[in-house]
């Protein structure tokens, strides 16, 4: 069996909320076996870490998918994945050539992590993610953010640029 040069950055069939629920369920015991270990700040640094790391390789692998480039466009095009199944509720209030501005209004994966007993790091797992998604995808694309659900705000502010 061949592999192709660049793995497949999403799985067909799994959803992405799906996909972070079984990363979480991992991460949950390397979080807690950290915590015992050595401390709740070096558990909540690594976890910060990996998680970021993580989210900068898939972010290439996505990027390296893209016929033609990266290009905000292309970003928007793969929202999809986030939102699917109702995953994230958004309410778009800007989508233009160089920014994309909206604001999720319901997050499942915020409700996922703390069913999980996460949600002390869902911050981590998941909010954490988004600017770093960024760097691996396109260092032109930045994200502007001031709140999240899943810190305790009523909604989640995106504002996507991107710079030529």
């Amino acid at each position: 069996m061949s592999q192709s040069a660049h793995p497949a950055p999403h799985p067909d069939g799994l959803s992405m909320l799906e996909k972070r629920r079984i990363e979480a369920e991992i991460l949950k015991e390397v979080y807690e076996t950290l915590k015992a270990s050595h401390g709740i700040e070096v558990a909540k640094k690594t976890i910060e870490e990996s998680v970021r790391r993580s989210a900068i390789e898939q972010a290439r692998q996505f990027a390296a998918s893209v016929p033609g480039g990266t290009s905000l466009k292309s970003f928007q095009d793969i929202q999809h994945l986030w939102t699917a199944g109702g995953s994230l509720e958004i309410d778009v209030k800007e989508q233009t050539a160089d920014t994309f501005t909206f604001n999720v209004v319901r997050c499942r994966y915020a409700e996922t992590y703390k069913a999980m007993g996460l949600g002390e790091i869902g911050a981590l797992l998941s909010c954490n993610r988004d600017g770093a998604f960024c760097e691996g995808y396109d260092p032109r694309l930045k994200l502007e953010r001031t709140q999240t659900i899943m810190q305790g705000a009523s909604h989640c502010n995106f504002k996507y640029t991107y710079e030529e």
